[in-house]
């Protein structure tokens, strides 16, 4: 029996807000009061970071914009401290606010897209490890044993520090984020990859995949619409929590003077410079990032933690 929607007062599909607010995702979200904080939080710091221009009271990145007899100033609410430098400003005249509501955004963008294509490395890798087997499963996983026998940040500092030397002197700067993204992606495709084929290997001997290849569809489709959507639940939570990681392995790298330069600086790159004048009493140029970061990664985490209960049936 069909139902015909174009009678009026005939019962119409829900749509795709309803479907989602009648998930079991978005009722487990609504009752979890640290998932719904964290998310807020999450949201404020994401929109104030992409909105920095309309914000911030100086352009961080802009030299002219500096003064250097505002150099080293108190927070507001201190004694010496200035409007509009609510937070103080850093050994340059730069706002505290404004560099760390650009430096925010710069390691947000950094680890979204190093997650991105460290997602897509993994997932190809791990798609055709475990669908074609044999030889190439042997090298991938081989490759993948190598990376994970290295620490991650240990890589990261192999591959940045290589890539720099291969670029010319005039565009190691102009290529900084670039250079962290793939130094990041190539310490973190592994896990992707093996999770992929290990649910790879479960798929491809299912009856749907076998009648699939007994039509002959091409293995790049069978790979794309019938087995890479069942990958993607446990893809997704990995991909969540791999992107707090992400945004500390921008800031450790940074923080040791391979990442971010001091013109374009992320969290990791106040952190360090404000590092420099932690005992000479400029304490808030160290303070205020690292407060920014760790609220940062802290509620990714509790975002990636509540997203892999409410989608392992097994937690339920």
């Amino acid at each position: 029996m069909t139902i015909d929607t174009s009678k009026p007062g005939a019962a119409q599909p829900p749509t795709m807000l309803q479907r989602m607010r009648g998930s079991d995702v978005w009722w487990s979200f609504t009752h979890s009061k640290s998932a719904m904080i964290a998310a807020v939080v999450l949201a404020i710091v994401i929109l104030t970071a992409v909105f920095a221009p309309l914000i911030a009271p100086q352009n961080p990145y802009d030299a002219a914009q500096l003064d250097m007899w505002k150099a080293e100033l108190p927070p507001v609410w201190q004694d010496g401290g200035e409007w509009p430098y609510l937070l103080g400003t850093d050994t340059q005249g730069r706002d505290m606010l404004s560099a760390i509501l650009y430096g925010t955004r710069i390691s947000i963008v950094i680890g979204l897209a190093s997650v991105a294509l460290s997602l897509l490395i993994g997932m190809t890798a791990g798609l055709i490890a475990g669908f074609f087997g044999g030889m190439i499963e042997n090298v991938l996983m081989r490759i993948g044993d190598i990376t994970l026998s290295m620490p991650t940040i240990l890589i990261a500092i192999l591959v940045s520090t290589v890539v720099r030397q291969m670029l010319p002197s005039e565009l190691r700067e102009i290529g900084a984020s670039a250079v962290l993204i793939l130094a990041i992606s190539l310490s973190a495709w592994v896990q992707y990859a093996r999770t992929v084929r290990a649910q790879t290997i479960v798929e491809r001997n299912k009856e749907y995949v076998q009648a699939a290849r007994l039509l002959k569809v091409p293995a790049r489709r069978i790979l794309a619409y019938h087995i890479l959507p069942n990958t993607l639940t446990p893809v997704l939570v990995a991909a969540t929590l791999n992107f707090g990681m992400a945004i500390l392995t921008e800031a450790t790298l940074s923080f040791l003077g391979i990442g971010m330069p001091p013109g374009q600086p992320s969290l990791g790159t106040l952190i360090r410079i404000g590092n420099q004048f932690l005992f000479s009493g400029s304490w808030w140029i160290v303070l205020f990032p690292v407060i920014q970061l760790c609220l940062l990664v802290v509620v990714v985490n509790i975002l990636g933690d509540w997203l892999r209960d409410v989608l392992n049936p097994k937690l339920r």
